[in-house]
Formats: structure tokens, sequence, C-alpha cells
């Protein structure tokens, strides 16, 4: 089955499972760990024959207080891995950045989809979107990375956060993207303390009935440590996974994650024993 066909599917016995390769020198997770083409190679590799459905490859960290990163150093890191991908793998990519110039190169390139943090409000993101057909998630954010976690306040989050989904889904649909290439993604720690994020998670369900399929992504994020009692991020791999399995008992199509091999053979446990 093609991604265009499981991401549209109903019917999924498990979600897809998202791989995250981040090519920068300070994501909070895997930052400095793939800087080069024989270690991205390496990783791509362990990522086919682990059966992911699709890696996401970002070249800027997005972390709480990072620093934006040029245009022109973004387009440098991810567009040899999107192409070396494209020549040598049959595995689907999605991008994640937020800029429309990287957006255009890397669909120039075939990318699958555009995987952004700021649900295409930057201007011509809706428009290149629309003309290109690729899918495309809308991610909710409070803030800027470099300040989003600066004492988040919301009135009623799962209903904030539900109410900006729908309204950026709508404006996409008016300016002709097609509503089946659209998801939605809570946005885990994106301008959201623990408890914020807990809500979420607790809600779930509701997001998983807007009509979109649902990506979550809470892989070593700090809602695992806080839980588990403030875990170091290279111990958070059975929290992470275990977050995983339960966003899919609760609707999530598509799990984003740092730690594949582990998510994917809990997956295939599920499915064989439940």
């Amino acid at each position: 089955m093609s991604f265009k066909k499981k991401i549209i599917s109903s019917d999924l016995s498990a979600p897809l499972v998202m791989a995250i390769l981040n090519i920068t020198p300070d994501s909070f997770s895997d930052g400095g760990y793939f800087t080069n083409k024989d270690m991205v190679k390496k990783q791509l590799e362990l990522m086919v024959s682990a059966g992911v459905d699709i890696v996401d490859i970002g070249g800027e960290s997005t972390r709480p207080s990072a620093d934006p990163v040029a245009l022109t150093e973004e387009l440098d890191r991810v567009l040899p891995v999107v192409e070396l991908i494209k020549n040598e793998f049959e595995l689907p990519v999605s991008i994640d950045t937020y800029k429309v110039g990287v957006m255009s190169e890397s669909i120039k390139l075939g990318v699958d989809l555009v995987n952004d943090i700021n649900a295409l409000q930057a201007d011509g993101a809706k428009e290149l979107v629309a003309k290109s057909g690729v899918f495309a998630c809308l991610m909710h954010k409070k803030g800027l990375p470099k300040n989003m976690q600066q004492a988040p306040v919301y009135q009623d989050v799962v209903t904030e956060v539900t109410c900006f989904l729908l309204e950026q889904a709508k404006m996409c649909k008016e300016i002709g993207i097609d509503k089946n290439k659209l998801l939605i993604d809570p946005g885990f720690g994106f301008g959201k303390n623990t408890q914020h994020n807990i809500s979420l998670f607790k809600e779930l369900g509701k997001f998983s009935k807007l009509g979109f399929p649902l990506l979550v992504g809470v892989s070593r994020k700090k809602i695992i440590a806080d839980v588990l009692g403030g875990l170091s991020i290279n111990d958070r791999m059975v929290g992470s996974v275990s977050a995983a399995i339960l966003a899919s008992f609760k609707g999530a199509k598509i799990v984003r994650v740092h730690d594949f091999q582990e998510t994917l053979q809990a997956f295939k446990i599920i499915a064989e024993l439940r």
C-alpha cells in the first residue's frame, strides 16, 4: 500500500511510524548525530530495515529557546538528504519546516509531506501546497521556539487548540488544498506546560474525530520526563514508546518518534497478541 493510500485509509491496524532524522547540530535529542552523509545513510538503512512508514527530515531545531536558522543554511542541510532518499531509498519523505523556500525546493525533489509547525501561515505556504498537491500537517504552537515556554497561558487548552486547527484547515481548503491531504497535530511542547500537554493527550480522541488524520509527537519530550520524575533524554525511550501506543489507541494515524525500532516492535507485538 502506498503512503497516499495508507494515510487516507480509515482501517489501519496500527498507526504509521514517522521516524525523526534531524540534520542539525542542536536538536534536543539527536542534534549533531547525523551531520555527514555516511551517518545519514546508515540511519536511513536502519529505518528501511525496521519498516518505518515515513522519515521526517528537519534542518532547524525548534526546541524551546532555539535560535532560527538562515534559509540558505537550512537548504544546505536538508536538500542533499531529501535527494539521497529519493535516489537510493524506497521511503516516503516529510520535510519538517516552516519556511516556504525550504518547502518549495523540497517539493521539487519529490517530498510527500510538508510538516509545518507554523500550520502553513507563512506568506505563500498555503498556495504552494495547494499547487503542488503534497500532503501537509498543520500543527498548533503558541509563540516562537525562542520564547514559547515562558509561562504559556490558556483558558481552555483543548478548546483553543481545536479551534485553531479547524480554522487553519478551513483556510487551507478555501485556498484550494484538498481536505484529504491535510493532517493535524496538537503540538505537544510548543507553547504548553506539562499540564497543558497532559490535558491535550487525554483528549486525543476528540482530535481524532475532527475529520483529519491525527499526528502525535511526544517522543522524548519533557512531558515524558515530567511524568516519570525528571528522566534524562536518553532514558525516555520506554515512556515514549508507551505514549505512542496509547496515542494509537486514542486515534492517532501517525506517531512521530525517535525510537522507531522499539516503537515498531511494540506495534507488532500488539498486532499479534491483542
